[in-house]
């Protein structure tokens, strides 16, 4: 791939983030699919793909949305399990990847291009989870807090409005 596409990759993904890495790599790396990597590899071009940071970024994403929702007043385990569960669904992350146009910024092997793959609720979804692990690597937990509830704010509010008019 050439250097200035990705160079404007990483700058449209970090406009959509609202996020500047200070290590671009890693941004890359989040954006990445493992197709993409293992094809690069066979070419003799070492790559790192996104599913650690993933599962980095799922650990990270679901200790803000707890956090959150403790303090907009959720108090007992099943209520901010059940709303956490909600937030975290695929279909939510997918939407929040969609908003922000990420598809067309991931580096996707050639099947993946083939199937549409960008456009995947299960690859968008996946892929807000990298970014978040990423803005966490990069910049630390108030960094990736910051963009997790600017992205799911108006979600957070919503649910919690309705669950506390619910014990008024």
């Amino acid at each position: 791939m050439e250097q200035e596409t990705l160079k404007d990759k990483v700058r449209l993904a970090e406009s959509a983030l609202g996020y500047k890495f200070i290590n671009e790599d890693t941004l890359l790396r989040a954006l990445t699919r493992k197709a993409f990597a293992i094809e690069s590899k066979q070419r003799k071009v070492p790559c790192m793909d996104q599913e650690v940071l993933s599962t980095l970024g799922d650990a990270v994403l679901r200790t803000i949305l707890v956090h959150s929702l403790v303090l907009r007043g959720c108090e007992t385990p099943e209520v901010v399990t059940r709303l956490k569960i909600e937030l975290e669904r695929e279909e939510h992350l997918a939407r929040i990847g969609a908003e922000m146009n990420i598809g067309p910024l991931l580096l996707l092997g050639k099947g993946e291009e083939r199937q549409g793959a960008s456009e995947q609720p299960y690859v968008l979804a996946e892929t807000i989870e990298a970014l978040v692990g990423a803005i966490f690597l990069d910049g630390g937990y108030l960094e990736a807090e910051k963009r997790v509830i600017s992205w799911f704010k108006k979600d957070i509010d919503s649910i919690t409005a309705s669950i506390n008019k619910k014990t008024d």
